[in-house]
């Protein structure tokens, strides 16, 4: 009887073709794969002939966790080509690991997640040692250049260097206990055939401690807790979803390079890949010469050399063609020389380096592949790629509306709304949708099929999600994603988490948001069906009376406006329009709170606008003597922000309160050319509340009054920035200072 542990690294070509080689060699009895144990019995539904990249993706849910996992498969994972290889030979086939929702694995997303990573110190000292930047370097170094004679004896030496007298942490203890138990049990019923293991290498050696003695017995598969949703589907998987360079949690980087390594060794691949940068620069109209490439092939040969390679590595031929290709300072580390993600910054030219790297090869699953219910529910009625103008005001349109907003929710690729209802305005009728084809959308189909078997369904479960932890912001957007899905009820339990935290709210900001939404709601019947409900009601009171006692209490001096804190006050008034008679809002405490504020000198200037803006358009023409008001509370160095907060909560009396434009219009021009600049932002943010129309009958009513015949568009459309015009002005300024100081010219 023999056992063969071979430790590998994920997604390692020269692993692949060492587990390929030792299972034709030693034809085992059983080849035993990390990988999910409770894919056992579809293991003839993992070989159907697929196209891979593949993976396993296994959705989990409970009361109190949601989980997603996947196991991801290429031609070049050694757990690919122990399946195949021990196929071939007539092997039983058997995943050993514990499944995918297991708690020892709640915080691995995807399995073939490198665990030496976490365990880094050894990793360190060899880099050092060969004077590499990274893991992925040194791995390349070691095993995938090298010849291939003694790989498995230089793979175990590496591995069990890496785990040394380490101790796992309990979650990997708890997997290499029930492997180990697969192990003994494959070995025991093997009769002194032989059995071939294979795992991450960081496993290796615990597992050949452990199933030298203990139960053998075949370990039974873990089952979801009564309360718990699970299941595992094949989904197609991508390059660019399995490289590092994406953010993938684990393996080596750049696939579509490996997977040339793979197909044809690294001489090839070293070809292939500067062929595929010089492509895709020069699609993008980059030059690339032919002299360039031969500068980038003649400095990776020398820097291979001086490596200690046989042959270019890929970092040997990334450095050349950085050299040659890149002129000018790089200013972030080279992407090889780290790990994970590209960082903001990065020279253009790198960026398509990565991406000729990575490839573009999507998987294909087999027809015959078994589908959640989900996918087969949404594809027929999806439709194909288009624009789609929807009618809310038809039940036909709302349908079709709550079924695009279901797939929103749960992110399904290709599938963009481009106008509609908003949060602010929820009486838009009119809906546009952007549909458009994804290689990603089975993919996402599959995995929001953990949620449910329907779009309603599974939409309910991933809303529910965001309601655990949520805020108050959050909470007023499950809320509305919840009406515009069409999911009545969920819409129970989120409002009564809304309740609750409105009552408590702090923040004046969020809580306007809130108030917002709930206002919607309780008014527009025929889009949400939600009119008049009683809880949403006692919401909207509720959050109104407390805005007003946290806007009554809020203090500070002159500052930016604060448009959240702006919103909240607008928001408050639209609740006492629309809803004050009908849920007894006190519109004189409002009032009494509003005039308060607006007289309060030690509150911010955004307040005191909105507070006069909210008595103003709370009063209407019974409003007493605006202009005496306007005129007392205008300050020259916060006109901007003060005006920011009257013209969001009175725009239309502004314009249309006879002599009011004009008066604005004298307070203005009394500031002095410093007040005015510094000023100037806030005045311009203040005016974008006005829409263009507005904003044109502005600017005609002030050329009337200052200019005679001009044009208003001349006062609307500068040659120039108004940036640079005021910088023109606050230079004029200080020459003229300048020249007074000299007394050049007179004052």
């Amino acid at each position: 009887m023999t056992v063969t542990f071979l430790g590998v690294r994920h997604h390692s070509p020269a692993c692949a073709r060492l587990v390929a080689d030792t299972i034709r060699s030693v034809r085992p009895a059983y080849v035993l794969v990390e990988g999910p144990a409770d894919m056992n019995h579809r293991m003839d539904e993992l070989l159907l002939g697929h196209e891979l990249p593949i993976a396993v993706y296994t959705g989990y849910r409970d009361p109190e966790r949601r989980h997603g996992s996947w196991t991801p498969l290429c031609d070049y994972s050694p757990e690919w080509t122990a399946l195949t290889a021990g196929r071939d030979v007539g092997a039983e086939l058997r995943f050993i690991d514990l499944p995918a929702w297991h708690p020892a694995l709640a915080e691995v997303r995807n399995r073939y997640a490198d665990a030496e990573a976490r365990y880094s110190e050894v990793i360190g000292r060899l880099c050092r040692a060969f004077s590499v930047d990274n893991v992925d370097a040194l791995w390349d170094h070691l095993f995938e250049i090298e010849p291939p004679g003694g790989l498995a004896e230089r793979l175990a030496t590496y591995f069990d260097l890496l785990r040394g007298d380490t101790r796992a942490g309990s979650d990997d203890m708890a997997r290499e206990a029930y492997m180990a138990q697969w192990v003994r049990a494959a070995v025991a019923d093997a009769g002194g055939r032989p059995v071939v293991v294979v795992t991450g290498g960081f496993h290796r050696p615990a597992l050949i401690r452990l199933a030298e003695q203990g139960d053998r017995s075949w370990p039974e598969v873990p089952q979801p807790p009564a309360d718990a949703v699970a299941g595992s589907y094949l989904v197609p998987y991508s390059f660019r979803r399995l490289d590092a360079f994406d953010g993938y949690q684990s393996g080596m980087p750049s696939p579509g390079y490996y997977q040339h390594l793979w197909e044809s060794g690294p001489a090839d691949a070293a070809r292939r890949l500067t062929e595929g940068v010089t492509a895709r620069l020069r699609a993008r109209r980059q030059p690339v010469s032919t002299a360039d490439l031969i500068a980038a092939r003649a400095t990776a040969d020398g820097l291979a050399l001086m490596r200690g390679h046989a042959l270019p590595a890929r970092v040997d031929v990334l450095d050349g063609l950085a050299g040659a290709l890149v002129d000018e300072a790089i200013e972030v580390p080279l992407p090889w020389a780290t790990r994970g993600p590209l960082r903001a910054g990065t020279h253009p030219v790198i960026v398509e380096m990565i991406a000729a790297l990575s490839g573009d090869r999507v998987g294909r699953l087999h027809h015959s592949t078994p589908l959640p219910p989900l996918v087969h529910a949404v594809l027929p009625v999806l439709g194909g790629p288009g624009e789609e103008r929807l009618d809310l005001a038809g039940e036909a349109g709302r349908e079709r509306s709550r079924l695009l907003h279901r797939l929103r929710v749960l992110r399904i690729p290709g599938v963009v709304r481009t106008s509609g209802p908003r949060l602010a305005d929820g009486a838009e009728l009119v809906e546009r949708w952007t549909l458009t084809e994804s290689d990603d959308r089975l993919p996402a189909l599959i995995e929001a099929g953990g949620y449910g078997v329907d779009p309603q369904e599974a939409a309910a479960a991933a809303l529910a999600e965001r309601i655990h932890g949520a805020d108050l912001d959050q909470l007023a957007e499950v809320l509305f994603d919840t009406a515009l899905c069409g999911i009545g009820e969920l819409a129970g339990q989120v409002l009564d988490d809304l309740a609750r935290a409105v009552a408590a709210a702090s923040d004046l900001g969020s809580l306007g948001r809130a108030l917002t939404v709930a206002l919607a709601m309780w008014r527009h019947d025929d889009l949400f069906g939600t009119a008049g409900s009683t809880t949403l009601g006692a919401v909207v009171e509720t959050a109104t009376r407390r805005a007003l006692w946290l806007a009554e209490g809020v203090r500070g001096g002159p500052a930016p406006a604060d448009l959240q804190r702006i919103g909240a006050v607008v928001a408050v008034r639209d609740a006492l329009r629309h809803a004050g008679p009908s849920l007894g809002l006190d519109t004189q405490a409002a009032l009494g709170v509003a005039d308060r504020l607006a007289a309060r000198q030690d509150a911010p200037p955004d307040l005191r606008g909105a507070s006069l803006g909210l008595g103003w358009s709370l009063r209407g023409t019974a409003a007493a003597d605006p202009a005496r008001a306007v005129r007392g509370a205008f300050a020259p160095a916060s006109a901007g922000d003060w005006l920011a907060g009257l013209f969001a909560l009175a725009r239309e009396e502004v314009l249309h309160t006879l002599g009011m434009l004009e008066l604005l219009d004298e307070l203005v021009g009394e500031m002095t050319d410093h007040d005015f600049l510094v000023a100037l932002p806030a005045l311009r943010q203040a005016f974008g509340f006005f829409p263009p129309r507005e904003r044109h009958l502005i600017a005609t009513r002030l050329v009337e009054r200052r200019a005679g015949g001009a044009s208003a568009w001349d006062l609307m459309r500068l040659d120039a920035a108004p940036e640079l015009v005021a910088a023109g002005m606050a230079l004029d300024e200080r020459v003229d200072a300048a020249l007074r100081r000299e007394g050049l010219i007179t004052p």
